[in-house]
């Protein structure tokens, strides 16, 4: 079983639906944060199953939604094909999109399953795609000496504010016997310096690329954006 694999199947990552929700209601509100005008064109790589994409797609012109699992984009589709100006897409189909296209691109909780090769890809096909002056922001990178103990304890914080805490509780216990488990086991998980990832953006050619207030419940994690040379 590859990332992809598990993704694409059933699992087990969010403890409750009521995780699932508050967690993509999160993130929707981070991306818009980082939204520059409601003309502009973004993309969500790595969106997963994106469940509040539609308070992102209120307040921008056009949204692509990017997943790599053929059955989450199915849900995507069910979920959001009703709105005209919101397409869901394959990485196949972001390296299609003409270049100079978007105004902001938002990778989160996505850099930790690549290799470093397939970072430096993805850091080339998103520069080309984006408008000059355009943005890329890249979140919820794992630096090198965070624990699994400060990850669950997070999860713990953000479950008890969220009203799930006994969902969470359980939950970590069945991560333990998990496939997600087993695959970080067998895989990894890319990890990063601040200074790591600032240099791999500046040599795939973006400019002006700084720390930002991390994605979602996990403040140990962290943030970047940057810009493609105007």
């Amino acid at each position: 079983m590859s990332w992809r694999d598990f993704w694409n199947g059933e699992h087990s990552i969010y403890v409750s639906p009521r995780h699932k929700a508050l967690h993509y209601r999160q993130i929707a509100r981070d991306i818009v944060a980082h939204i520059p005008a409601s003309n502009a064109t973004v993309l969500d790589v790595g969106c997963g199953e994106a469940l509040s994409a539609d308070l992102v797609a209120a307040t921008c012109a056009r949204l692509y939604l990017c997943e790599a699992a053929p059955s989450v984009r199915d849900r995507l589709r069910a979920m959001f094909g009703r709105l005209g100006h919101v397409e869901i897409v394959s990485p196949d189909e972001v390296e299609a999109l003409p270049d100079a296209t978007l105004d902001l691109v938002v990778a989160n909780s996505l850099i930790q399953y690549l290799g470093r090769e397939e970072l430096v890809s993805v850091l080339h096909v998103w520069l080309a795609k984006l408008k000059p002056g355009g943005k890329l922001v890249v979140a919820d990178v794992i630096p090198p000496d965070i624990s699994p103990l400060t990850d669950a304890s997070q999860l713990l914080a953000f479950a008890w504010r969220g009203g799930f805490l006994g969902a969470a509780l359980t939950g970590l216990v069945r991560t333990a016997f998990s496939d997600y488990r087993k695959l970080r086991a067998q895989y990894g998980l890319s990890t990063y310096t601040d200074a790591q990832i600032i240099a791999i953006m500046a040599e795939a050619g973006y400019d002006t690329i700084g720390r930002q207030p991390n994605f979602g419940h996990n403040a140990h994690r962290m943030t970047f954006a940057a810009k493609k040379p105007a």
